[in-house]
């Protein structure tokens, strides 16, 4: 045997272990959801095996309800990852730029809400957001309130923002960290104006990393459960929410397995449409 077939049977057998857990927890059970939202439903006796049917699939499609809820969940994820990257980019600029130890306790801040369970933070948000909460006590002082804010889609924006905030700043301070500081100080040393600086020279540089952060905060709000069944209550609901209420409340397992997979194959539509065009863009900005 050659040397570069052993080494191609090397990283095989490397690579094995990790193939395997692959398979076994996400491609096997995904495969069965697959097979499960074709599977034919009888209120009586549920899922049918070995009778298949497309009418889930039709129902998702056709009826208003579910378009209604895909399309606010993809507003609200979209309006989150806005949000995230308007807060998140300018904070991971200011954190590369800033020295021990403030440095390190605003990563500390930035950091930790993980440490906290989602579940936690939105029964503390809705603990503020609620008609009693400290957000309305302030809106009421400045004469403005109450107002209602809990059980709106606000409500829902507001928490998730708090939540994805993280995982936006983390992949654009890391992009940074790759940045040399001797660029931008060029820039400024042949009359560039900060703005231009940061829009020429850092801006392109960091895409990357908003382009990592952006597609994380928006896979991870259009899937979120917690925050949209908690504070979004029960007549503002997500696809999450839809897919946990038919298979634990209607027992409708393949119309619950449909929806899921729905929401799987858009959301990777949109990230991929992102990632082509955002990357596009910064290949062509750099040449």
């Amino acid at each position: 045997m050659s040397s570069a077939s052993k080494s191609k049977a090397t990283a095989w057998w490397l690579s094995g272990p990790a193939l395997l857990l692959f398979t076994v927890l996400l491609v096997v059970p995904l495969g069965l959801t697959a097979v499960l939202s074709f599977n034919v439903y009888d209120p009586a006796t549920g899922p049918k095996s070995g009778e298949f049917t497309l009418a889930h699939y039709a129902l998702v499609f056709s009826d208003s309800y579910y378009l209604g809820i895909f399309w606010r969940t993809f507003w609200v994820s979209a309006l989150v990852t806005l949000i995230c990257v308007l807060i998140g980019a300018p904070e991971a600029y200011v954190l590369s730029r800033m020295r021990n130890p403030w440095r390190s306790a605003l990563l500390l801040v930035v950091l930790a809400p993980l440490l906290v369970s989602v579940v936690v933070r939105a029964f503390g948000w809705s603990m503020l957001l609620g008609p009693e909460g400290a957000v309305n006590a302030l809106l009421q002082l400045l004469g403005i309130g109450p107002v209602k804010i809990l059980y709106t889609s606000a409500a829902v924006v507001i928490a998730l923002v708090h939540v994805m905030l993280p995982f936006m700043v983390i992949p654009v301070w890391t992009s940074l960290q790759k940045l040399d500081p001797g660029v931008e100080n060029a820039a400024l040393s042949l009359n560039a104006t900060p703005f231009t600086t940061l829009r020429r020279i850092v801006l392109p540089q960091v895409m990357p990393g908003i382009l990592s952060g952006s597609l994380i905060v928006f896979g991870l709000a259009a899937s979120s459960f917690a925050i949209p069944g908690l504070l979004g209550g029960r007549r503002l609901k997500m696809v999450a929410t839809i897919v946990y209420d038919e298979y634990l409340s209607e027992l409708n397992w393949p119309l619950g397995a449909a929806v899921a997979l729905v929401l799987l194959v858009a959301n990777l539509a949109v990230m991929l449409s992102y990632n082509r065009l955002v990357e596009g863009r910064y290949k062509k900005a750099l040449g």
